[in-house]
């Protein structure tokens, strides 16, 4: 990587990584924690909660998407954080759960991803961009075993509120790192009307991915309505969660780091396919697991799932960038980044659902038939070939515009 490339990767990480922070520290506690408020016992309604700012983040990732390729990436990737903070603090202050799902429905509606991963694809090559979205996807995971480990000890202290305003401050200092450490964005892609998204819409390519985006988070989302709960079943105390998880998502960033060579020699279809693979196994590993929960084989299978599920991170949004249109970059990202949201809503919601009515092993059942589904739609998969030089990437999108 170029020096402009690593400052670009390192505070757009930083970015994301900030941001799902927020969101994390909510997450393993999150279940539990809202059982104190007035209608909490009905895990339907808790599953409403935690997916429901995957629905409205779903409906402004594109229109977010389609203002940054107009008016510029940094000045979208700003209000939506405002936006995305104030959720936060309406979320802390709510005294019921309908107030708990206003706030989480404004969170939702900061709809940054899109641009931000806009502006990484903008400001890095093809041949280092996997490299770029993996930095991203591995501050991901590391936010998310650091979520894993202070959201017990916090919520024992603040409390879910407290999680809430911790939420909205990183949001806000997420602000700062926008505007004072990012590099400033290429002078093509502000102010300068872009692509159309009907491009996108019509790319059998980029639809596949989004359909993998889909089901990746909404099975994400619907494992942890009854990940916990097994754990609790399987005599793990929730504040010692994290001795599971934390060896889980670490041992897994060793192996995608191993994995990243592959990509270099041709193999990136193989390994895309093994990852879906994988975590269809985990899947149906959990349904066998919740007739009788042991901490070992969770331990394993969730291992599993962090590999699988990181590899699957750090390259959809990669090939998404790669195959989009350079003048409708933005649509596209909003579009994949439009149905990852909508997976997390459908996997919280749906979760939850299907929890309360047929149980776990219904649960993990259907996140194994929609992986399913998704193999099979990614089959036919094909890497794109990477252009090397920063002159081939201008050459591209001159001749694009």
């Amino acid at each position: 990587m170029t020096p402009a490339e690593r400052r670009a990767s390192g505070s757009l990480a930083t970015i994301f990584a900030a941001r799902m922070l927020g969101l994390f520290l909510v997450l393993p506690v999150f279940a539990l924690e809202a059982a104190r408020y007035p209608g909490g016992d009905d895990p339907a309604v808790v599953g409403l909660a935690m997916g429901i700012y995957g629905l409205t983040q779903g409906i402004l990732q594109i229109p977010f998407g389609l203002a940054s390729d107009r008016f510029g990436r940094k000045r979208v990737i700003v209000l939506g954080l405002l936006v995305f903070a104030i959720g936060s603090f309406i979320a802390a202050a709510a005294p019921t759960l309908g107030w708990l799902i206003a706030g989480r429905s404004l969170q939702g509606a900061g709809a940054v991803s899109a641009a931000v991963t806009a502006l990484l694809a903008d400001q890095t090559r093809d041949i280092v961009r996997t490299k770029a979205m993996a930095m991203v996807g591995a501050s991901i995971g590391l936010m998310f075993a650091l979520s894993l480990v202070a959201a017990p000890l916090l919520a024992a202290r603040i409390g879910l509120p407290g999680l809430f305003v911790v939420t909205g401050l990183l949001a806000l200092g997420c602000i700062a790192v926008v505007l004072w450490w990012t590099p400033p964005e290429p002078r093509q892609h502000a102010n300068v009307p872009r692509g159309r998204l009907a491009d996108v819409l019509r790319h059998p390519a980029l639809l596949r991915l989004d359909v993998g985006v889909f089901v990746l988070h909404a099975v994400q989302l619907a494992m942890w309505v009854a990940v916990p709960a097994l754990l609790v079943e399987a005599g793990l105390a929730k504040e010692a969660h994290w001795q599971v998880y934390l060896p889980a998502v670490l041992a897994s960033f060793v192996i995608m780091g191993g994995l990243f060579p592959l990509e270099r020699r041709g193999y990136l279809r193989a390994v895309f396919l093994g990852a879906i693979g994988v975590v269809l196994l985990v899947q149906a590993g959990l349904a066998v697991a919740a007739a009788s929960p042991g901490i070992a084989l969770l331990a394993v299978l969730l291992f599993l799932f962090f590999c699988g599920f990181n590899i699957l991170e750090a390259t959809q949004p990669s090939l998404a960038s790669r195959l989009a249109p350079p003048q409708s970059r933005g649509a596209a990202l909003g579009v994949y980044n439009t149905l990852q949201s909508l997976g997390f809503f459908v996997g919280g919601a749906v979760g939850g659902w299907l929890a309360k009515n047929v149980g776990w092993q219904g649960l993990f059942g259907a996140c194994a038939t929609l992986m399913l589904v998704w193999l099979a739609v990614a089959w036919p998969m094909r890497a794109p070939p990477a252009r090397h030089s920063a002159e081939e990437v201008l050459a591209d999108e001159a001749q694009a515009t």
